[in-house]
């Protein structure tokens, strides 16, 4: 797990995919979390904060405070809105527009029917980086099968947003096995050799809750990426 950034308030990480932040009722038997392998190679003594959430599947920039008042802090300005995230996403078919936002209600928890919760407003803003049409069918009326490789940044902090946001427009991510097609998935899977979820957080613009700073912080998406069309030296990151 690469350090990405590191003083003595923030550890900044390259979370893998696959691996939880902290334990959870998700997987109550896992002793193999960020926190723990953070605290195992830096003494268990240490304060570690999550300030902030990534799912277990999705893989990318992760920030930890190291006290209190630094999580705090983090955490005020996520609540501002002064935080900037990007992600890079695989999704299935090719959207009507190359950039937009995406204005809809979510539910609060995505876990439970949406019918009685209360709906929050939540705001995701992309720009598609690449188009693809793979030669397999997946619809039988069609000899290909398309897809878009799409940078996001989700406005607001709802649960799932960016899954939930692009499935509500008919856009699911690839490799989403809660808010995505099986179909897709299992395609995409075969074509690429790879089974994953397709969402990479791959930047965070942040004030240092110690200075005041402005932090921009990045993660090289890993070689899978590279078959996508996606050059980490190029001008597509904020």
């Amino acid at each position: 797990m690469q350090i990405l950034f590191e003083d003595e308030h923030l550890l900044v990480v390259d979370k893998p995919a696959g691996l939880l932040v902290h334990r959870s009722a998700l997987d109550a038997h896992t002793q193999d979390t960020v926190i723990e392998r953070l605290r195992c190679s830096r003494g268990r003594d240490e304060g570690l904060h999550a300030v902030h959430r990534l799912d277990r599947a999705t893989s990318g920039v992760l920030v930890i405070a190291r006290d209190p008042v630094s999580a705090a802090s983090v955490r005020q300005s996520f609540e501002a809105g002064r935080v900037r995230k990007s992600y890079l996403a695989l999704v299935r078919g090719w959207p009507a527009c190359t950039s937009g936002c995406i204005d809809l209600l979510l539910a609060r928890d995505p876990e439970r029917p949406s019918t009685g919760q209360p709906l929050l407003q939540a705001s995701t803003r992309y720009r598609v980086l690449n188009r693809h049409s793979w030669p397999f069918q997946t619809d039988p009326r069609f000899q290909t099968s398309r897809y878009a490789l799409v940078l996001t940044q989700p406005r607001t902090g709802r649960r799932h947003q960016i899954r939930r946001h692009f499935k509500q427009i008919a856009h699911p991510l690839i490799g989403d096995t809660t808010h995505g097609k099986g179909l897709h998935n299992r395609a995409v899977a075969r074509w690429l050799g790879v089974s994953r979820l397709w969402l990479h957080a791959v930047s965070i613009v942040l004030p240092h809750p110690q200075t005041g700073q402005m932090l921009r912080i990045r993660s090289v998406p890993d070689p899978q990426w590279d078959t996508l069309g996606f050059s980490s030296a190029g001008s597509e990151l904020p």
